[in-house]
């Protein structure tokens, strides 16, 4: 008995051990078949004059990109979502540096046939004072182009450039929603998309760049920086109608933040304003029409308050849209890189997003055109730690900037608050050097952190200066601090994020000035 036990126990764990064996050596063999015919569809594609390039979304950067790489000689593919023209309320305003770059990249007559309106600076209001802010000339401030910026309807502005990119031949511009990345062993080789026909297809590439947008669906797959929003931008067009002064950008200093106007078409003027979460009235039930009758045109002046109101009995369709702030972070993975509001978002109150994003366009063609091989991973990684490296000088001063004056606009009863307030509009009104340069800044025609915190630190003080006065008294002293302690609230979080070597070294910012601004020098990776 005890023999024949241990005769089956024998036999079966043998017959355990070969059916592990076959099991096991079978999924080896089936993995290893699945990867071989994944490196054989790319190497394949690259065979049959494959794609150099994958970009997801042919919005203003994905289009702007896929022409650039383009005319370097790069095959692009570019996978669109939806090829309507789209309909935003944001990225309606190029200021002069984003005319600068779009004419580095050879996109500048993108702006022509759209009806694009010149923009020579700011017009802004508070508590019924009015003060103009031009962009400085170039005697003021050797910038090497036109000092003005341009506003638009963004959707006509897209389709040029959509136009623009799929015109050359090494662009190929398709209609299909990207699904997801595939990935081996860390490294991007491509997409899974659906392409117009409702088809689940496949594209490979050795680089694949993620331009989708601000709700982007690929981000969270590749970089853990999550969206906040810092407020809703409600907006809408007034038709058939003209800006008295419509060469500016109209900025209020309203309740309970900004309320801005401008023209961006020969006869469309573009109303919106800032609203925050929580605080939202209904555009279905008629509340919000209510509302900006009552509370928001009431504090537009007079001679735009026709046209803000024209709008709204006319029946324009109001929209509503998150601002949002997202830090840029670096990909982990290899083989990808992510641009554009997916990347990297501020609040568009000085309405420069666009043109920190055709900065980073013209950064990284430049570092690309250097390799001749993309399908080498780790040297098109250096290249894209270069370039988060490089982007600091504009990027940073963007960021800070937008954020901070989003902050300082919000309309409030405490004191030191509407001390700061009073102090952003004096010092933009107040003409001279702190005017000029705070426009060059805004402008994008001098990217220079350290010269912004230079202005937010001088700007802190004349308002501390004018909450002490006549005599400082102890309440006033207290009031003071906490003006001091809000401003360092706003610039040392941007210290830690963008970088405090960044942010004061000025010899990043001379390196970007030389090389993108004045065209003096290349960047190497």
């Amino acid at each position: 008995m005890d023999v024949a036990f241990t005769h089956v126990s024998l036999w079966t764990l043998l017959a355990f051990v070969l059916t592990w064996t076959v099991f096991y050596v079978t999924s080896r063999r089936t993995k290893g078949k699945k990867a071989a015919k994944l490196v054989d569809m790319v190497a394949e594609e690259r065979r049959d004059g494959g794609t150099d390039v994958i970009i997801v979304g042919a919005g203003v950067g994905g289009s702007a990109l896929a022409y650039s790489l383009a005319k370097d000689g790069r095959r692009v593919h570019v996978i669109e979502r939806d090829m309507k023209e789209p309909e935003r309320m944001m990225g309606e305003y190029m200021q002069p540096g984003g005319r600068l770059l779009l004419a580095k990249l050879g996109l500048e007559d993108c702006l022509e046939e759209i009806e694009a309106q010149k923009s020579v600076g700011l017009a802004v209001y508070k508590d019924g004072q009015e003060a103009v802010a031009p962009y400085p000339g170039k005697e003021d401030n050797n910038f090497p182009y036109e000092p003005f910026g341009r506003s638009f309807h963004n959707g006509r502005f897209v389709m040029r450039l959509r136009q623009k990119a799929s015109s050359h031949p090494n662009v190929r511009l398709e209609e299909g929603t990207v699904k997801s990345l595939i990935e081996e062993k860390g490294v991007i080789k491509g997409v899974t998309y659906k392409n117009s026909l409702g088809e689940d297809t496949t594209a490979f590439a050795p680089l694949t760049v993620v331009c989708d947008g601000c709700y982007s669906n690929l981000r969270r797959s590749l970089n853990d920086n999550n969206a906040e929003i810092l407020s809703y931008q409600v907006g809408f067009i007034t038709k058939n109608c003209r800006l008295d002064d419509p060469e500016k950008l109209h900025l209020i200093m309203g309740k309970p933040s900004s309320i801005m106007l401008y023209q961006i078409g020969n006869t469309d003027v573009r109303c919106n304003f800032d609203l925050f979460p929580g605080n939202i009235p209904s555009i279905a039930n008629g509340e919000m029409v209510t509302f900006m009758k009552n509370t928001i045109a009431p504090q537009v002046p007079p001679k735009l308050r026709k046209i803000f109101l024209k709008g709204i009995d006319e029946g324009a369709q109001i929209k509503t849209m998150p601002t949002k702030r997202v830090e840029a972070t670096l990909s982990e993975k290899e083989g990808v890189i992510v641009l554009g509001d997916a990347f990297n978002m501020r609040h568009p109150v000085i309405a420069s997003g666009m043109m920190v994003l055709l900065s980073d366009i013209l950064i990284l063609r430049g570092l690309l055109k250097q390799l001749s091989n993309l399908g080498d991973a780790k040297k098109v990684s250096e290249v894209i730690k270069s370039f988060y490296a490089i982007r600091k000088p504009m990027s940073a001063t963007v960021n800070t900037l937008g954020n901070a004056l989003s902050q300082v606009l919000i309309a409030s009863t405490d004191k030191a608050k509407e001390a700061m307030r009073q102090g952003c509009y004096d010092y933009l009104s107040c003409g001279g050097f702190p005017t000029s340069s705070m426009m060059a800044l805004l402008g994008g025609m001098n990217p220079r952190p350290i010269s912004l915190i230079y202005h937010i630190c001088a700007m802190t003080l004349s308002s501390i200066s004018q909450l002490l006065s006549p005599f400082p008294s102890p309440i006033r002293i207290w009031h003071s601090l906490r003006l001091f302690g809000m401003a360092m609230k706003m610039l040392v979080p941007h210290l830690k994020a963008e970088g405090v070597n960044q942010m004061l070294s000025p010899t990043y910012a001379a390196a970007y000035r030389n090389t993108y601004i004045y065209g003096r020098k290349p960047a190497t990776a």
